[in-house]
């Protein structure tokens, strides 16, 4: 963390950031099971930054942190504690951009029965016929005829993935474990969404 030049160096002479690597040196030399931590990478170059974040990968007890580094967050933590209002506090697997994924995916279901008072057009336009259905080529037909057996799948999968999570020792794994777990649930769910939604394509 510092030169030989500056480790010998007085506390007064040293700068803000070299100041917090010392503390982070004399934090991580205790034996703890416990970390509270604010802003933990304010003032910290990208060599220190890189280092802290090794040594919180490897770190066993519990980790509680606050930071404005998405990307901090995203490699370090295992789970997101997030201000819902109304005084309700969520717990999320995984990092930032995982709890980001989560909401966004929320979201957009709740949206679709927003547009369904739409359809109550007038009794005109419910008399139109509806169009034909697209008759579809081989490749298609084949295409639709193995949608179900993959959609299923695909659905035993993200069952798997999650399933594994809710296990407590799941909590016990490494970040980086942790990380691969949940990105991988997070593509997973991502294909299945688009299985689904190709079938409804060829369907209708």
């Amino acid at each position: 963390m510092f030169t030989p030049e500056r480790a010998r160096a007085p506390i007064t002479r040293l700068s803000g950031g070299e100041r917090n690597r010392l503390l982070l040196a004399k934090l991580f030399a205790q034996p703890s099971n416990l970390l509270v931590m604010d802003e933990p990478t304010n003032d910290l170059d990208v060599e220190t930054l890189e280092l802290l974040e090794e040594l919180l990968g490897e770190y066993t007890g519990t980790l509680l942190l606050v930071s404005h580094d998405r990307d901090f967050i995203d490699n370090v933590v295992t789970s997101t504690l997030v201000m819902e209002g109304d005084g309700v506090i969520g717990e999320y697997v995984g990092g930032y951009s995982d709890w980001q994924r989560y909401a966004a995916s929320i979201a957009a279901p709740a949206a679709a029965p927003a547009a369904k008072p739409a359809a109550a057009a007038p009794a005109a336009a419910a008399a139109t016929p509806a169009a034909p259905k697209r008759k579809l080529a081989y490749k298609e037909a084949r295409e639709l005829e193995q949608l179900p057996k993959t959609i299923e799948k695909l659905e035993g999968d993200v069952e798997g993935l999650t399933s594994a999570m809710n296990d407590p020792s799941f909590y016990t794994r490494s970040s980086a474990e942790v990380t691969a777990h949940t990105q991988q649930l997070a593509k997973v769910q991502a294909e299945l969404d688009a299985a689904y939604a190709r079938w409804e394509e060829l369907e209708g």
